[in-house]
């Protein structure tokens, strides 16, 4: 079962905080991902782009979009099964953004979920 002491969970978290610290402005130093995520961002955005119709990119709040740009990531690397993917980026949402957060990230990679099987 996971935990908050999940090494998994704690790296995706750490992952999130750097994507949205970029943001803001260019970040020296990132994680083993971070580089890899960024120099794939415009076909992240894409996928985003694609299945958040309602909402430019522009628009998004900060904090979701760092959450489903590594979750858009992990999917296409296949790192994790989907399902646990889209978990834990609802669980980050919840620690992290708004109220409407969670659900937003749910819908979002849930759409991203149901093109991709």
């Amino acid at each position: 079962m996971k935990t908050s002491l999940d090494p998994r969970h704690i790296y995706r978290k750490r992952m999130v905080r750097e994507l949205f610290a970029e943001s803001f402005t260019h970040q020296k130093y990132l994680e083993r991902n971070g580089g890899k995520i960024l120099k794939l961002l415009p076909k992240i955005d894409k996928v985003i782009k694609k299945s958040a119709t309602a909402w430019p990119i522009d628009k998004i709040n900060r904090i979701d979009l760092a959450i489903l740009r590594f979750a858009v990531f992990e999917m296409t690397e296949k790192s994790a099964p989907k399902k646990v993917i889209i978990d834990e980026a609802v669980e980050i949402a919840k620690e992290y953004g708004s109220e409407n957060s969670s659900s937003f990230i749910n819908g979002v990679l849930g759409t991203i979920y149901k093109e991709k099987e």
